[in-house]
């Protein structure tokens, strides 16, 4: 009761002194880039809302595609006035850190998300219904799947442009997760990219009870996991008296020098912070997709649209691990002998997992899923690090693995028979003889995958596993090897099979994408190979930004 007496005891005050209230500081050019992004939304929401449904999708796209690089610039901006190495500092009254890994981890977010939005736009995929073009989102989501109003809209040529406006909501909120600095900035930024992603699930036009099916699995978990993180951020609070990353770390240093009356009973508790750090960690290798909070991505990156699946599996991993390496390295550097053991369990079992049960499957997609599982396991090899080699190398990954996914889903986007996307192993029989471009573009994407040398794949592998090594965890590198020789194994079968079976009379065709699709794979293709040929420039860049600001 005494917290509720100080605070209520606050009003009165301020009530009796007018004027007095202290008006927040907010350094607007620091948080650019996330603000343009949520301005777009709130402009793309306005679109639906004031234009006629056959100018709206050309004007969300233009917004959308203004937005994104209007807020790259800013982040170039933000980066070359110095913000991301001697200028760097915390932002807006203590909540957003603007330093090198913010800054590096948005733009990559910023860059992914500008070519996902291309191939959200795609509508040369599907045939024509009725003589409009289609994409791949349910002609009018809130229909029910198969019934009467569904055909209308079909007829009638409806198309879900709102997906644009929620995929700005959900990259503003990836935005803000990796920069956040206090626990209740990190609960916020979670809930908005988690709410619009679990929208974007629901929405295919083909096989939609699959998509909605995908999305409530998404949900409900993400429902436990953003609990568990809210638990786990009531503990540290309780511990420390303050959720401000730097509070929370002082407190772990030193104890608590003052202790809150209200607090009294709980500051200092280290139970608390045990169980309240291993719940926050919960909640975000849940996000990760790390073994054994992974069940949920097999089925999701299956059922929603493969555009959103291959946004997901990029954007979504490079915020939940810039959020996490923040977490672990400003937060809890003083429990580092704690949490250390426990990531390295978490780590091999990641590895291992993602890489024996990806050899079992039998559906592309849930084939990528398993693989950007095993790859969450490589990547927590360089977060284990604890050193600045270990910071670059994990963004370098980050950058190198997110362009490498989008592209191979895009690839996933052409193969399709008369029920839409081909996705069982079984069709991609034949392929490279079929178009033998687009199976020699997937195979880069997969030689990526497994890191073969002169991918971008085979440096960011390199480099984690050169930093886990020299931080005392060769044991790690050695299994993180051995699942790296399994994963070939299913991504070279995939190889072989393309190039050396015999194609089906009836398999499926390749469509011929519109140039939008076609920019979104030749993006990953350029940028997988010029990190795999030079990725010494790059690394640098990581190397620059890797000091987090305390």
């Amino acid at each position: 009761m005494s917290s509720v007496a100080s605070v209520h005891s606050l009003w009165t005050v301020a009530a009796e002194l007018p004027g007095k209230i202290p008006a927040p500081r907010i350094e607007y050019g620091q948080l650019s880039p996330t603000l343009i992004v949520l301005g777009a939304a709130v402009v793309g929401v306005l679109i639906e809302a004031l234009l006629p449904r056959r100018s709206r999708y050309y004007a969300q796209l233009l917004v959308s595609v203004v937005a994104l690089a209007a807020a790259f610039a800013a982040v170039i901006g933000l980066a070359a006035g110095g913000f991301g190495s001697s200028k760097a500092g915390i932002a807006a009254m203590g909540a957003i850190a603007v330093d090198g890994p913010a800054l590096f981890l948005q733009g990559t977010i910023l860059l992914v998300s500008l070519v996902a939005v291309f191939t959200f736009a795609e509508r040369r995929l599907d045939p024509a219904a009725h003589g409009n073009r289609v994409d791949s989102f349910a002609a009018q989501a809130a229909a029910v799947p198969g019934g009467e109003a569904e055909q209308a809209a079909v007829k009638a040529g409806f198309t879900t442009t709102e997906v644009f406006p929620i995929v700005l909501f959900a990259i503003g909120g990836m935005l803000v997760f990796p920069a956040a600095n206090d626990l209740l900035t990190l609960f916020i930024a979670l809930e908005v990219f988690s709410l619009p992603l679990y929208i974007l699930c629901a929405v295919a036009r083909r096989q939609r009870l699959l998509s909605q099916e995908s999305a409530m699995k998404y949900f409900l978990l993400g429902a436990f996991s953003s609990a568990f993180l809210l638990f786990g951020i009531a503990l540290l609070y309780g511990y420390a008296g303050t959720v401000t990353y730097a509070g929370i770390a002082e407190v772990i240093a030193d104890g608590a020098k003052q202790i809150d009356p209200a607090l009294a009973g709980t500051m200092g508790n280290d139970a608390l912070l045990l169980i309240g750090a291993a719940l926050v960690l919960m909640g975000l290798l849940f996000k990760v997709g790390a073994v054994p909070f992974h069940m949920w991505t097999p089925d999701v990156y299956q059922g929603a649209p493969t555009p959103v699946t291959g946004f997901m599996a990029a954007a979504t991993k490079v915020a939940a691990f810039g959020a996490l390496l923040r977490l672990l390295y400003v937060v809890l550097p003083g429990m580092r002998w704690d949490w250390r053991p426990v990531m390295w369990g978490v780590a091999i079992v990641t590895m291992l997992g993602g890489a024996i049960v990806a050899i079992t499957q039998t559906d592309i997609k849930r084939l990528l899923a398993y693989s950007s599982i095993a790859h969450a396991g490589f990547i927590l090899a360089g977060v284990i690090a604890t050193s600045e080699d270990g910071i670059s190398s994990v963004l370098f990954y980050l950058a190198a693995y997110s362009f490498v996914t989008l592209g191979a889903f895009a690839v996933v986007t052409l193969v399709r028979d008369a029920g839409g996307e081909a996705t069982h192993l079984s069709k991609w029989a034949g392929l490279g003889r079929r178009s033998p471009l687009v199976a020699a573009v997937f195979a880069v994407f997969l030689l990526a995958f497994a890191g073969i040398p002169l991918t971008s794949g085979f440096a960011g592998k390199f480099a984690v596993f050169k930093a886990a090594a020299q931080s005392g965890a060769g044991w790690l590198v050695v299994v993180g090897v051995i699942s790296s020789a399994i994963a070939a194994f299913f991504y070279i079968r995939v190889i072989v099979l393309m190039f050396f079976s015999e194609p089906k009379a009836e398999g499926p065709t390749v469509a011929v994408p519109s140039p939008l699709t076609t920019m979104a794979i030749a993006v990953g293709v350029v940028v997988t190979l010029a990190l795999g040929l030079a990725p010494q420039y790059f690394l640098d860049l990581a190397g620059q930004a890797g000091v987090f600001v305390r």
